[in-house]
């Protein structure tokens, strides 16, 4: 009996561990989003090799924010790029896709980071509050539709963020 339960837990480690690999793929880019003269947050874009793909790549996008912005806020910022991209008439499903993050995502404070990571088209939330070690996952993973519709906020070509999506990338 000891040797499933330890099989079990070492099992869950290493599934764990290997799903945090992305933390130590490269940075691609950065770019801080600014709201008049306030810092709302940095962000940075990481890949397996420090190259932007497109939405056919591994990535992962860490927002660090600089102030406390409640997940209220939070979903209703999604919305309101998905709405300036068209995205909620495009994808019915969008408002459950709202709910969900609703109920997924913390309040964020100043100097807590939220990850967005594709890997193999299938997409995953991380937290790391400040004074946390490392970084927790959030819900369950993501389909390919929803995690291309949620990075097309940054990363999107209709995107209202231009300047910092070629930051991002590298410039491309």
């Amino acid at each position: 009996m000891k040797a499933v339960v330890l099989l079990i837990c070492l099992a869950a480690f290493t599934s764990a561990a290997h799903a945090a690999d992305w933390l130590s793929w490269r940075k691609v880019g950065s770019a801080t989003l600014t709201w008049g003269p306030f810092t709302v947050y940095t962000s940075q874009l990481l890949t397996p090799d420090g190259r932007y793909a497109g939405e056919t790549g591994d990535r992962a996008l860490v927002i660090t924010y600089a102030r406390d912005i409640d997940r209220e806020e939070l979903v209703e910022a999604t919305r309101d790029q998905w709405q300036a991209q068209g995205i909620l008439q495009e994808a019915p499903q969008s408002d459950a896709w709202l709910r969900m993050l609703g109920s997924l995502w913390p309040d964020v404070t100043t100097g807590s980071q939220l990850a967005f990571v594709v890997n193999n088209k299938q997409g995953q939330f991380w937290y790391r509050a400040p004074a946390q070690a490392g970084f927790t996952p959030l819900g369950p993973a993501q389909s390919a539709t929803f995690s291309a519709r949620f990075l097309a906020i940054w990363l999107g070509p209709r995107t209202h963020y231009p300047e910092l999506r070629q930051q991002l990338t590298g410039g491309q």
